[in-house]
């Protein structure tokens, strides 16, 4: 046990006093609640059916006497109405009801005076058992990182009680947040026992307005008697309770964004824009930042921006001449000696500087290597020998590494002599951990395209790596992503359930990185922000590429799951994640946003705010974005997102889309057009027929679920028609022409 503070022992005395009354009590799903007031403090207190007990405070004023004037019942919804000499507290309880139990917390403040809060201590109290003032014992597995979720998952270990995965909606605070310049970052965590959510707080001249309400606290909790027994059992519970408080989550309205124009307006600016480009040997090569003309080509950049562009065209049936420009300079990268590709084009890579310590010829950063063999893979199976004969030729070099390094990638090494040069990320906390999964992908390929099963038994070797990593799994967005489809692939191609559950544990860790919140202070007004990816687990930032491929990885990961028993928890999280994607993408582009948020030094290159190529920054409100740069590798996002969720019908004037993936899409000259939507009947998507030309849209009928359940639409002002429909439906298209 942690050492506490006085302030916290003093609580739990009073808590745990012969005499304290309730001013009220309930039973819900077989767990007791108990309301007290005490001095400055009303908490709720919540007991496990085996009685072990923690707290939750409602309000606080500070050296006050609360005072409750009214309690108020309706529905599952209980209002308690609270005076203190900082104003008029209103609290509401919503208790819990169904299979897992889901309790609401919200508090609102309507000040009597100007207020600051120099400090406000942590709101959850782990009490332990009833018979006992011994606070409980427990371990925290998840909590707030920078601006991530506001969320705290933990279990009570002693008295062995349960778990509880607690979430802020740190939305509801935009107007405290607005009002006083803080940030909703870093407030959900602590140190056992002094756990949960404090306000930020105030500066002296940014009080809260005299006679204004502001939501204090909005949290979500959900519980459970399990205190898991291993990793996967974690897992799962985590992954399980995630979606259960998502279901009960206020979430933002989405608007229809138009992904056709906006994907020809970013292909004009990619290749007619000279700030994209570079030229070695007479071939050309994408820059990594618009105007960054001192890093050497890379790889990596090629790639990222060649294999969304193949997505289109096949999409699309065309053909792009920037295609082939990008194809002709890859060899280039392949070197000789060693026997693989390397991440800087040789003949430039001695001009770098060595500012930073992998801007270095020799020196790779793990996985670097292994991302350009995963898209070359793609290229290969595609039919393209170029890249399979690169891919191939460096499969040799790639299982040498894998194998001095025991299948444990550090950050940065030497190609030559494979030196280590950087092994940990920081001290203590290890090196690339995902670059495992991230190698046993690039090893099916291999074996797909080989049928050699040596390049699957090193698939195998590299996956088990990941076991017993935890929370702490996670290096890079994508490249967990990618991990979690290439072990679902491992699953079906051995029937191993070990790889199932460990395509959970990397799919965990990405949702551990997650914002489920949306910032709507400060410059955060000007976009959406809700359910965006941070790329790196202390990433300050969320960033369009890493977003962009794990939108692709989870549109692989749900197509690899069809037809198998996977987690519903994780059905209704992809899906979920999918749909904000598509509407919040377009706020990377700054073209859309003010001139005002974009930052006035850029570390990488140059940003034109003119140029239709995305930001690879995206910042907290009080923060300005794009002081990286504006990533050119970033240049997929909507090549990715166009041929994914809207489906061509030959020879008609519309196209069919949806925000949810879709699958099983009947071909384009059929009627009725039929798919499968991806997600959760509990939640719902926007279907659009989308009018692709001036003239006349034909008559609609859209059917759900067997042709037996009509769906309502509505007209847009494009002319479009617009549906709601439920996730998991089976959707038929039928249609006349005018």
């Amino acid at each position: 046990m942690n050492a506490t503070s006085a302030w916290l022992l003093a609580v739990n005395s009073k808590l745990n006093s012969p005499g304290l009354t309730a001013v009220y009590e309930q039973q819900a799903v077989g767990y007791a609640f108990k309301v007290y007031l005490i001095d400055d403090s009303c908490w709720m207190v919540l007991a496990w059916p085996k009685g072990s007990r923690i707290a939750f405070r409602l309000a606080y004023s500070p050296n006050d006497h609360l005072e409750l004037r009214r309690v108020l019942e309706k529905d599952q919804n209980i209002t308690f109405r609270i005076a203190s000499l900082m104003g008029e507290y209103e609290a509401v309880v919503r208790l819990p009801a169904g299979e897992i139990p889901v309790l609401r917390l919200t508090t609102t403040l309507r000040a009597a005076a100007p207020v600051l809060f120099p400090y406000w201590p942590r709101d959850i109290v782990p009490l332990g058992a009833a018979s006992s003032d011994k606070l409980a014992e427990g371990e925290i597995k998840v909590s707030q990182v920078g601006t991530r979720s506001g969320q705290l998952y933990f279990s009570l270990t002693r008295p062995k009680a349960g778990s509880v995965l607690y979430l802020q909606n740190l939305t509801s605070l935009a107007d405290y947040n607005q009002q006083t310049e803080t940030s909703a970052g870093d407030t959900v965590g602590g140190e056992w026992p002094e756990i949960g959510f404090a306000l930020p707080p105030t500066l002296k001249n940014k009080p809260l307005e005299a006679g204004k309400t502001y939501a204090l606290s909005d949290a979500f909790i959900v519980f459970s008697e399990e205190v898991p027994a291993d990793e996967g059992a974690m897992v799962r519970q985590y992954l399980d309770l995630l979606a259960a408080v998502y279901l009960q989550l206020p979430k933002p309205a989405t608007t229809y964004k138009n992904w056709p124009e906006t994907l020809q307006k970013g292909l004009t600016d990619l290749t007619e824009s000279p700030g994209c480009w570079s030229q070695v040997n007479g071939n050309h090569y994408l820059n990594a930042y618009v105007c960054d003309y001192a890093t050497p080509p890379e790889i990596m950049v090629q790639l990222a921006v060649l294999l969304p562009l193949l997505d289109y065209v096949e999409w699309n049936d065309s053909q792009l001449e920037v295609m082939k420009k990008i194809k002709e300079g890859l060899p280039a990268f392949y070197n000789e000696e060693l026997g693989t590709i390397m991440r800087w084009h040789p003949k430039v890579a001695d001009k770098m500087e060595g500012d930073e310590e992998h801007k270095k010829p020799m020196v790779m950063d793990s996985w670097y290597l292994h991302h350009p063999l995963l898209n070359l893979s793609r290229l290969a199976l595609k039919g393209d020998k170029v890249a399979e004969k690169l891919f191939l030729d460096s499969l040799e070099f790639a299982i040498k590494v894998a194998r001095h390094f025991n299948y444990r990638w550090p950050v940065f090494y030497k190609m030559d002599t494979l030196e280590v040069i950087k092994a940990e990320t920081q001290p203590g906390k290890g090196g690339e951990k995902d670059v495992p999964g991230l190698y046993a992908h690039v090893m099916l390929q291999a074996w797909e395209l080989t049928g050699n099963k040596r390049y699957l038994a090193e698939a195998e070797r590299g996956a088990l790596k990941l076991q017993g990593l935890g929370f702490d799994l996670f290096y890079q967005a994508n490249n967990t992503s990618f991990s979690a489809g290439a072990l679902l692939r491992l699953y079906k191609v051995t029937q191993k359930e070990v790889y199932k559950e460990l395509s959970y544990l990397c799919l965990a860790n990405v949702f551990r990185n997650v914002k489920l919140w949306d910032c709507n202070y400060g410059y955060g007004q000007n976009f959406s922000s809700f359910f965006a990816l941070f790329p790196l687990n202390d990433a300050p930032y969320t960033a369009v590429y890493e977003e962009q491929e794990v939108f692709c990885a989870f549109h692989d990961y749900l197509h690899h799951a069809e037809g198998l028993d996977i987690l519903p928890s994780l059905r209704l999280l992809m899906a979920e994640y999918i749909r904000f994607l598509v509407e919040r993408a377009v706020y990377y582009y700054p073209t859309m946003l003010p001139k005002a948020m974009l930052s006035d030094e850029v570390k990488t290159g140059e940003v034109d705010p003119n140029l239709w190529i995305a930001l690879e920054d995206m910042h907290d409100g009080w923060e300005k974005s794009g002081e990286v740069g504006q990533e050119v590798y970033g240049a997929g996002n909507a090549f990715g997102i166009l041929p994914r969720h809207y489906m061509q019908v030959e020879d008609e004037p519309f196209m069919i889309y949806t925000d949810y993936p879709t699958y099983g899409f009947s071909p384009k000259k059929h009627r009725p057009a039929k798919f499968t939507l991806a997600g959760d009947t509990r939640l719902s998507c926007r279907l659009m027929l989308v009018k692709t030309d001036k003239g006349k849209m034909p008559e609609f009928s859209v059917t759900l679920n067997g042709g037996n359940e009509p769906a309502k639409g509505r007209k847009t002002k494009d002319g479009h028609l617009e549906f709601t429909i439920p996730g998991d439906s089976e959707v038929y298209i039928n249609w006349k022409t005018k």
